[in-house]
Order: C-alpha cells, then sequence, then structure tokens
C-alpha cells in the first residue's frame, strides 16, 4: 500500500510516499523549516504544501511532536502551545482535501523501527529514544506499542530531562561532548532503573553522530542505533496509517 508520511519536527517539516509494505520511500524527502514559532495555521499550511509537493490524494498518515488521542494534540513542547486541544487530523485532512491520521512523532519513529529497522523481530521491552530538539521515546512490550509515553519529560533534579540531554540543549548550553554525554547517560540511567528493558534504539538527528558518543554510554542495557535514520518518521507516520485504517 502507498501513503504519505508526514514528520512534523521543531524544526522541519518533510514528507514522501511510502510502501508500507517493504518500508521504502518511493521519492525524495520534500523537507521545509516549520515556521516558528510552530502555530496550527502556518504548520496547516505547510503540511498542505507538502501534500502538494507530491500531488497527493490518497491516505496521509502524519507525525507529530505532542501526545495525540482521537487526532487531538494534548501536549505542545517543541510547538506553539496554542495546540492544545486543536483537532490535528481535522485541519490537516481539510487543507489537504485527504484522510489523515496523526500519531505521536516518536511512536511514529518506534513503528517504523519495529518493523523495518533496528527492533524487528526483538521481543520483551523496547525503549527508542529519539535525540534531536527534544527527547521522544516510544515504548514496546513484545512489539506492541504503549502510546504516547512522553518520557522525555521526566524529571531529571528538578528539571525536564529534554531540557538538559536532547541535542537542542547540548547546542543551546554551549556543552562539550563529555558533558553532554554526562546528562544523557543520567537520563538512559534513569529509564533503566524505570522500566528495565531488554533494548534501547537510539535514533533522531544526533544519530548521524553517534560516533561522538555511543562508545561512551555506560548502562547495563544493550543500546543500538537506529537503522532507518532520519527516514523512520515518515515511514512510521504511514505504517501508522496503515494499520488505523485497516
Amino acid at each position: 500500500m502507498e501513503i504519505l508520511g508526514i514528520d512534523v519536527g521543531g524544526t522541519g517539516i518533510k514528507g514522501a510516499p511510502v510502501n508500507t509494505v517493504t518500508g521504502v520511500m518511493l521519492a525524495e524527502r520534500f523537507r521545509i523549516p516549520t515556521p516558528p514559532p510552530g502555530k496550527p495555521k502556518p504548520i496547516t499550511q505547510v503540511v498542505g504544501e507538502v501534500a502538494r509537493h507530491f500531488e497527493w490524494k490518497g491516505l496521509i498518515g502524519c507525525g507529530f511532536p505532542s501526545a495525540v488521542r482521537g487526532g487531538k494534540v494534548l501536549t505542545a513542547s517543541n510547538i506553539s502551545k496554542k495546540w492544545i486541544g486543536v483537532d490535528a487530523a481535522t485541519l490537516f485532512s481539510n487543507e489537504t482535501g485527504c484522510p489523515v491520521y496523526v500519531v505521536n512523532d516518536a511512536d511514529a519513529a518506534g513503528l517504523a523501527e519495529m518493523t523495518f529497522g533496528a527492533g524487528r523481530g526483538r521481543k520483551g521491552v523496547v525503549l527508542l529514544i529519539t535525540i534531536g530538539t527534544g527527547l521522544g521515546t516510544s515504548l514496546f512490550t513484545d512489539g506492541v506499542l504503549l502510546p504516547n509515553a512522553e518520557l522525555g519529560h521526566i524529571e531529571m533534579g528538578g528539571q525536564e530531562a529534554e531540557l538538559l540531554a536532547s541535542e537542542a540543549a547540548r547546542e543551546r548550553n554551549g556543552l562539550s561532548w563529555a558533558a553532554w554525554i554526562k546528562q544523557f547517560n543520567r537520563y538512559l540511567q534513569t529509564m533503566e532503573q524505570l522500566l528495565w528493558p531488554d533494548l534501547i534504539i537510539l535514533g533522531g538527528g544526533a544519530i548521524k553522530k553517534q560516533d561522538k558518543f555511543l562508545p561512551h554510554l555506560s548502562v547495563g542495557t544493550e543500546i543500538v542505533p537506529a537503522q532507518l535514520s532520519n527516514e523512520a518518521g515518515i515511514v512510521g507516520a504511514a505504517l501508522a496509517a496503515q494499520i488505523k485504517m485497516a
């Protein structure tokens, strides 16, 4: 089945048609910077622009940086607070003229990795963490997703973890890699002590620099890099739409 996957991020909105049987993108990814400060109307217009770029007329799956229930946005940490309570699925459907299913962006990435990537065939508890503007998380038990596990917002030392250990935090706070690794290790250790996962998959934009930090992480859980890289959100959004609409 061919579905347009769109990944709405804090810095960019990108999409491509996806073959949901193979997980392969069927065209070059199209990306537009996320219009600051991430209000509903401008983001909706960009989602429409992505769909029009591909002259899309069918089903769309959209990963969104928020907890999402029934198409409605429940949280907003890296987008405007004006999104809270908004029915994003209806907005995007009206803009594109297509049926749209909206899913948490980290959940989308996790679905892609569990189906086509580093988590394929893995049983037990698997935690995917996307390291980028924030810390996105998706949690699976024997391949079954627990939706909207927003574990990047757990507190460490009185602050949200993603304010200390995301890629954006490293850049914003001018941290050396050694200093950032210390913070990120604290986060991983917290996740380990709370969830005792069998596998941790690390993805997001920072994974392109994995040689800077992956060898220096010190937790007992097996850690592997995501295999789909920045394609995971797009592929997973399309896959989530197929699963929901089946």
